[in-house]
């Protein structure tokens, strides 16, 4: 599949006319658990336009532009041409409403009513990736807002691939914002390395931190151990990387690899529905469990891990959805932190 293939299906997501992005394409439920995605042919209906997803769009496609630029010139024209629109629909929508689900529909909302952190990310990468000053004048005046946090990972937290992208930015960087927004991320993988000192098992989690997707947020704060170390030269982030990795492949409470098909005892019956029904005993190897959840957030959950520890909330069930689900954003950041040490 060429690169122009492989982007169609997100450049589609975007409103011809407005240039902004519908927030989801989506079933009306949830289909059964055991059902294939070629067997899943319940109709598909496009979300409405969210500030959120035109401002993570734009990010991603302003990316793509310059990743792309040296093999393919064309779609990389195509990428930064719906990244500009993308930002021209937001700067139309200063003030537009967090998306809520339509009545109809009741699969995962990915509700977010702050947008600022979107914006800036995409300010970021379009000026890292153009080096226009309308760009980093957008950037700057959103790095002054102190309604996100700017070193943030997460699928509604854009902040901190929005300070990434300025701070690992060719283009001409204002000197004080670069000194302040470096200083945070080192104050910030200071305070991560310090927990994981405290950890008995060098994480930098603590216990209220235990949540629905908890892996994400180990594999966050590596990404961001390792990127601090990246651009500050320093080599000490690392060590505290290797438990984080250590962690998600059994180095826990639980003493389980959280990663299907690798480690001694990984899960096998995740919360995943190609796992569960495509006939096969052993789950797709390869993929990222939410892990521990303090929050009891599923029947399962709320019957069996009721007093346990936050770090011991979780269970190897397909029924426990909210320990033991799968999904693309903690997949990525695990891909990206193992990615260093390939």
């Amino acid at each position: 599949m060429n690169a122009g293939m492989s982007w169609t299906g997100l450049q589609r997501m975007q409103d011809e006319e407005s240039g902004g992005v519908f927030h989801k394409l989506t079933t009306l439920r949830f289909p059964a658990g055991d059902v294939m995605p070629e067997d899943d042919t319940a109709p598909l209906y496009l979300s409405p336009v969210s500030a959120t997803a035109t401002g993570c769009f734009a990010g991603v496609m302003a990316m793509s532009a310059r990743i792309y630029s040296p093999y393919d010139e064309a779609f990389a024209a195509s990428c930064l041409k719906a990244s500009e629109r993308a930002w021209a629909w937001l700067e139309d929508h200063p003030d537009e409403p967090g998306f809520r689900n339509p009545a109809e529909i009741a699969t995962g909302e990915y509700g977010d009513g702050q947008d600022a952190d979107e914006r800036y990310w995409a300010a970021a990468e379009l000026y890292r990736t153009t080096g226009e000053t309308p760009y980093h004048e957008a950037f700057r005046a959103l790095a002054k807002q102190g309604s996100f946090g700017k070193y943030e990972l997460g699928w509604a937290d854009m902040g901190g691939y929005g300070t990434f992208a300025y701070l690992m930015s060719e283009q001409e960087e204002e000197p004080e914002l670069a000194q302040e927004l470096m200083a945070g991320l080192l104050r910030r993988a200071d305070e991560l390395a310090a927990v994981s000192d405290r950890d008995g098992y060098g994480l930098s989690l603590l216990p209220d931190q235990y949540i629905w997707g908890s892996n994400m947020l180990v594999m966050n704060h590596a990404m961001l151990l390792l990127v601090a170390g990246r651009l500050s030269g320093s080599e000490d982030y690392e060590r505290h990387v290797h438990e984080h990795v250590h962690y998600v492949f059994g180095a826990n409470v639980m003493g389980t690899s959280y990663v299907t098909g690798y480690g001694a005892r990984p899960i096998r019956h995740p919360h995943h529905r190609p796992s569960e029904g495509d006939g096969v005993e052993e789950p797709v190897p390869g993929l990222v469990s939410g892990g521990p959840n303090k929050g009891l957030h599923d029947d399962y959950a709320r019957e069996h891990l009721a007093g346990r520890a936050p770090a011991a909330s979780f269970a190897d069930v397909m029924e426990s959805y909210s320990t033991n689900e799968v999904a693309i954003y903690w997949n990525s950041p695990a891909v990206f932190v193992l990615s260093h040490f390939v």
